[in-house]
Parts: structure tokens; C-alpha cells; sequence
């Protein structure tokens, strides 16, 4: 485990905190006891994360030797116990979002700046393997990257230069505890049937084959850095959303690139795929404004206001609501008879007398119309959405207040009716909101 150490040595820090990922089986068990043997040459501390999904019976047993060998080594030891997934039964997907959700606090909790996993040389063959088959992008066609960096820790996978019979053998060499999954001998999971046919093939040929393998990984992944740095040095991404005007100026590579990057980013936590009919779809939407289409997830792709993005369209959080007191929204925050005001569409001044209480909040109604203050005659609350550039995803759970006989008094932020008063007339309330 020589490369391995020297990996580790050279990527972390000296007099730092780090989190090792660890199930309790031989690759993880492995890279815990690789990191404790540098506990006091780099003066760092060590973290276990183990996460228990209660779905077999020998789970608590790998929790308990786990958290005995973290107490053996003066180790901290986090454990999360998963008793109930999202929908119900036992969901892949849904088991990685809690793990990752898990680590995050982790680290957050030690203030670490280092997140490390056992994936080895093995893991990543198959994982290029089975991208190539299903079809990926230029990113996916890399595999597992060694060094992923994120917002505010690294993610670490110091194994990647070795193979899973190296690991067994350092695993028996320095008697170190594991627990073996018998679901991965089941060649009813895809993964396994690369394991164990396709694999051992490559190693026949050559038994240094991972290391080709991360030698393409890693050239892939320069590949993908460099157009990632063009695309961010071009700001053809400004707050989650695409520039149409600067990327229609780019070719079809580049376009395809930037829009797997709001993918990327959204998929941190919620998986969903773009195939290739649905990519040419988002290029031609390049073209047509205000206009979108239906992706993957409930998730739409929407060209607005000059700007491409992709969104996941919330359900309504409230749908009306007596507004008698303070109240937290969505977007906003409202202060009820608050003692100072001003003359923004963020403040509106009330005489009781004019309109009928109680007053409440709703969402928008089809065919909502408001008398606007200074102008003569109404309009449609939609075209006020739309001149005020409101993106359409925000419009659905945006707060109108109305009166009791649900005329429509003020759109907060945006627009007063004609019952809104001046600082210098009669009035007996004042209402602010500020946007959250």
C-alpha cells in the first residue's frame, strides 16, 4: 500500500480533521486503518461515518465491529441509522442521498475539509465499463474521479491505484476486521455480473489493467476541466442559469457541456437523466423564448427572459391564509401593522374603512385582475408577472394579499392597488415584507 500512503500523504493537510467513509466491509475497513497509521505523523483526527441501512440482519453486527475497532484506535465514530426510506421500500438512490446527506453533516460538525472513500482500482473498471454500455457524457465516460473537489471539502479515493485482491491481502497481512455482503456474489445486480465476468477476463490479460483505466480516467477528466474552466471564464453561467445569447455564439460541444452543468449541479441530491433526444430538444428551446419542455423527475428546462434553466416546479405551500399577525412565506416575510414604513412596493399603507377585513394571502387565481394605483383601469395579474420578469417557477406560490371579499390589494414587491394610500393620507395600517 505503498502508492496508496503516498497518495494520502501528499492530498491532506498536516493538523486536520478527516472523514473516512467506512460500511465495515474489506475495501473500507482497509482505507480506515491506511488513514489511522497516519494519525500521528500528520497529527491529524480521524472520523468514522458509518451508515447502517437495517437491511440485513448482520447490519448491527458490522455497526458494533465498526465502532469497536473506532474505540480500539482512538477513532470517532458517527453512525446514521436508516429506518424508513422515502418511498417506502429500499431505494438505491434514496440510500445515496442519505449517506452523501450524512457525510455532509459529518463534516461540517468537525469542520473538515476532507471526505474519503474506499472505491479501488476494480470499482472503477466496472463503473467505465458499465457507462460506456448505458450511454454517459464526456464527465461520466471518466468514471470515478481520484480528487473531487466541492464547495467546501474534497472528496478523497486514495484506493483507486490498487486492486481488491491487494486489499484482501493487506486486510490478512495486518488482521484487520471485515464484514463480507453476500449481495455481491448475486449476478442479478448489474454491477456484479461486470465483477464477476467481465473482469476477470481484463485481469487475465493484464493484471495492471486498473491502471490503464485510471490513466484514461484521469486524461478524461482533464478534458472535462478544461471546457469546465471555459465555460465558467466565459460566464456563460450566471446563477444557475444559462446565458442564450452568449451560448448560442458557442458550438454544439460547448452548448451540450454547459447544460450538463446545471445538471450536474442539481443532481447533487436528486438523480435524473437527460437522453440524447431530450438534449437535442434543450438546443432547439435555445431558440424559442418562453417556451419549455418536460424532462426527466418532474424537472422542466424553460428558455425565459433571455436565460436557459432547469427546474423542478414546487407544489403550492399555502393556499390562502388569514393575515392578522406576522407571517413567514416562501419568498417573503411580513411585519403585520408594523410602526415604519416607506414608499416601496415592499410597504403598503391601508385605511380599514376602504376595504373589508380580515385581511389574507393566496396564490394566484386564474383570471386575477387588480386595480393598479396612478393608473386607470386594471390588469392581469399574469401580465404583471410577466413584466416584472417574475420566472415562472416563482409564480405559482407567489403571496397576493387580498380583503375578505377577495379584491385584490397589493402584489408585495411588485405592484399596489388603488387602495394603497400615500404617507401623507389617512391610513391605519402598514404592511412590509422583505424578501427572504
Amino acid at each position: 500500500m505503498k502508492t496508496e500512503l503516498e497518495f494520502l500523504n501528499n492530498n491532506i493537510k498536516d493538523n486536520t480533521s478527516v472523514v473516512v467513509a467506512c460500511s465495515g466491509g474489506p475495501d473500507s475497513m482497509c482505507l480506515l486503518s491506511l488513514v489511522n497509521n497516519l494519525k500521528t505523523t500528520k497529527k491529524i483526527e480521524v472520523i468514522c461515518a458509518h451508515v447502517n441501512h437495517k437491511l440485513r440482519t448482520e447490519s448491527d453486527e458490522e455497526a458494533i465491529m465498526v465502532q469497536e475497532y473506532c474505540q480500539k484506535n482512538d477513532i470517532v465514530f458517527e453512525l446514521l441509522e436508516i429506518t424508513d426510506y422515502l418511498t417506502g421500500d429500499f431505494s438505491e438512490e434514496d440510500a445515496r442521498i442519505r449517506r452523501y446527506k450524512f457525510f455532509d453533516q459529518v463534516i461540517n460538525k468537525y469542520k473538515s475539509k476532507y471526505l474519503l472513500t474506499a472505491h479501488h482500482g476494480d470499482d472503477l473498471i466496472e463503473t467505465i465499463l458499465m457507462r460506456l454500455t448505458r450511454g454517459s457524457n464526456l464527465s461520466g465516460y471518466a468514471g470515478i474521479r481520484q480528487v473531487n473537489t466541492n464547495e467546501s471539502y474534497q472528496i478523497l479515493r486514495p484506493l483507486l491505484t490498487t486492486t481488491k485482491e491487494a486489499i484482501l491481502k493487506y486486510n490478512n497481512e495486518n488482521a484487520i476486521p471485515y464484514r463480507v455482503d453476500a449481495s455481491n456474489d448475486n449476478l442479478k445486480y448489474t454491477r456484479n455480473r461486470y465483477r464477476h465476468t467481465i473482469l476477470p477476463f481484463l485481469k487475465n490479460e493484464d493484471v495492471n489493467v486498473h491502471l490503464k483505466y485510471l490513466k484514461f480516467s484521469k486524461e478524461l477528466s482533464e478534458y472535462d476541466n478544461f471546457v469546465t474552466e471555459y465555460i465558467k471564464n466565459n460566464k456563460l453561467i450566471v446563477d444557475n442559469s444559462i446565458d442564450i445569447n452568449k451560448l448560442n455564439l458557442e458550438n454544439t460541444f460547448i452548448k451540450k457541456k454547459t447544460i450538463e452543468l446545471i445538471v450536474k449541479e442539481i443532481q447533487k441530491y436528486d438523480y435524473f437523466d437527460i437522453s440524447d433526444n431530450q438534449m437535442a430538444e434543450i438546443i432547439k428551446l435555445l431558440d424559442k423564448n418562453n417556451k419549455s419542455i418536460d424532462l426527466n423527475n418532474g424537472y422542466k428546462c424553460i428558455n425565459e427572459y433571455g436565460y436557459l434553466k432547469i427546474i423542478k416546479p414546487e407544489n403550492v405551500n399555502f393556499t390562502e391564509i388569514i393575515f392578522d399577525r406576522d407571517v413567514i412565506t416562501k419568498y417573503f416575510t411580513f411585519y403585520y401593522n408594523s410602526t415604519e414604513g416607506d414608499d416601496s412596493n415592499n410597504c403598503i399603507y391601508l385605511l380599514s374603512t376602504d376595504i373589508k377585513l380580515p385581511l389574507k394571502l393566496r396564490t394566484k387565481r386564474n383570471g386575477d385582475k387588480m386595480y393598479i394605483k396612478n393608473l386607470n383601469g386594471s390588469k392581469k395579474i399574469s401580465d404583471i408577472f410577466i413584466d416584472s420578469k417574475l420566472p415562472k417557477e416563482e409564480r405559482i406560490n407567489y403571496p397576493i394579499l387580498v380583503d375578505a371579499s377577495d379584491t385584490i390589494i397589493w402584489l408585495p414587491g411588485l405592484k399596489k392597488s388603488q387602495f394603497a394610500k400615500d404617507k401623507s393620507e389617512k391610513y391605519d395600517i402598514i404592511i412590509k415584507c422583505e424578501a427572504r
